[in-house]
C-alpha cells in the first residue's frame, strides 16, 4: 500500500472525519448495529421539532423559555462502550521533521479517528483520553454527533504539535491506573503508545489493573521500527537527543546496535508474553507502513465478534 501522505494530500488532514470515512468504508459492512433503535436511555442533545412528528419527547420547559419547539434526543443503548487513549508525550513526536512527516502521534491520530468513525457507524459509544505525564483531556463515553465533533476537534489539534511540546515526559503506568478507576462501566479500552520510558513491572501492573476491572484492552504499540527498534542509522557519530528530557548522547550506532537490538527484543518479548497472559490484544504498528494495514486486523476481528 501507499504511504499515508501519498493517499491523502496534507490539506485533507484538517478534515479527520472525512479521512476516517474514506478509510473505514468497505470494512464495516455487515458489522453489528444496535438492536435498541429508538430505545432512550440517556439524554444526548436537542434538535428542532419537525411538523407532524410525535410530541412524546418535546421539551416543554425549553419551549417556555424560547418559544421554539425542540425535541430531546437520547443516546441509544449500544453493544459496546469504548475509550480511546493516546499517549501525547514528546517521544510520540518522533520522527520530527516537516509537516508532511508521519510521526508516532499523527499515525495514532489517523488510526484513532478511523476507529471512532467505525464505532459510531456501529452505534457504539466512544470517548477519548489524552495523556502524557498527566491527563491532558478526557471525555465522557457518548454517541451523539456533537460529541464526535468534539473528539475530532481534539484529535486535530494533535496534528500541529511542534517543538513547543518537547520535554514532555510520560507517566504511562500512573495514567493507566487513573483511567482504570475513572471508567466505571465495562468497556473496550484502546491504547496508542510507544511504551518508551516506562518501568516494565509498573506498566504490566497497570495493564493488569485494566483487565482486573473487566475491561477489554487493545494496545497499538507505535514506533518507527527501523530507527527505534533496529537502530538503523548510518555508520558515523550521531548526536541523539531525548525528546522527553532533553538529555543528549553522542555515539556511533554501529558500536551499540547489537546490544541495543537485543534489549529491544527482550522488552518486546516480555510485552507479548504479558499481553498473552492478560488476554490483551497487541498490535505492533510501524509508522513507515500505511496505517490501514494496522487497522485491517482490528476491523476484521471486531466484525467477526458480531
Amino acid at each position: 500500500m501507499k504511504n499515508l501522505h501519498e493517499v491523502f494530500s496534507f490539506e485533507t488532514f484538517d478534515h479527520l472525519e472525512w479521512v476516517s470515512q474514506q478509510v473505514v468504508e468497505g470494512f464495516i459492512t455487515g458489522m453489528h448495529r444496535s438492536p435498541y433503535h429508538g430505545f432512550s436511555v440517556e439524554f444526548a442533545e436537542h434538535r428542532l421539532y419537525n411538523s407532524g412528528e410525535s410530541t412524546r419527547h418535546m421539551d416543554w420547559k425549553l419551549y417556555a423559555r424560547t418559544e421554539k419547539l425542540f425535541v430531546k434526543r437520547y443516546e441509544e443503548e449500544t453493544n459496546l462502550r469504548c475509550m480511546v487513549l493516546i499517549d501525547t508525550s514528546s517521544s510520540m513526536l518522533f520522527p520530527y521533521g516537516t509537516l508532511r512527516t508521519v510521526n508516532k502521534l499523527s499515525f495514532s491520530v489517523y488510526s484513532a479517528a478511523a476507529i471512532i468513525h467505525m464505532l459510531r457507524r456501529q452505534r457504539d459509544a466512544v470517548g477519548l483520553t489524552l495523556f502524557s505525564d498527566a491527563i491532558e483531556f478526557t471525555s465522557d463515553v457518548k454517541l451523539s454527533d456533537s460529541h464526535s465533533k468534539l473528539l475530532y476537534a481534539e484529535l486535530n489539534k494533535l496534528l500541529y504539535r511542534d517543538k513547543a511540546y518537547f520535554n514532555q515526559t510520560t507517566q504511562l503506568a500512573e495514567s493507566l491506573h487513573l483511567i482504570a478507576e475513572k471508567i466505571h462501566k465495562r468497556s473496550l479500552v484502546i491504547l496508542f503508545t510507544d511504551m518508551f520510558g516506562e518501568n516494565p513491572d509498573k506498566l504490566f501492573a497497570a495493564l493488569e489493573h485494566l483487565r482486573y476491572n473487566k475491561h477489554e484492552v487493545v494496545i497499538f504499540q507505535v514506533s518507527d521500527k527501523s530507527l527505534e527498534q533496529e537502530l538503523a542509522y548510518t555508520n558515523r557519530p550521531i548526536k541523539f537527543v531525548d525528546m522527553e528530557t532533553g538529555q543528549t548522547l553522542k555515539l556511533n550506532p554501529n558500536e551499540v546496535r547489537t546490544e541495543y537490538r537485543k534489549r529491544q527484543e527482550t522488552f518486546m518479548n516480555q510485552l507479548r508474553l504479558k499481553c498473552g497472559q492478560y488476554r490483551i490484544d497487541l498490535a505492533e504498528a510501524d509508522v513507515n507502513d500505511d496505517f490501514r494495514t494496522v487497522l485491517i486486523p482490528f476491523l476484521a476481528k471486531r466484525a467477526s465478534l458480531y
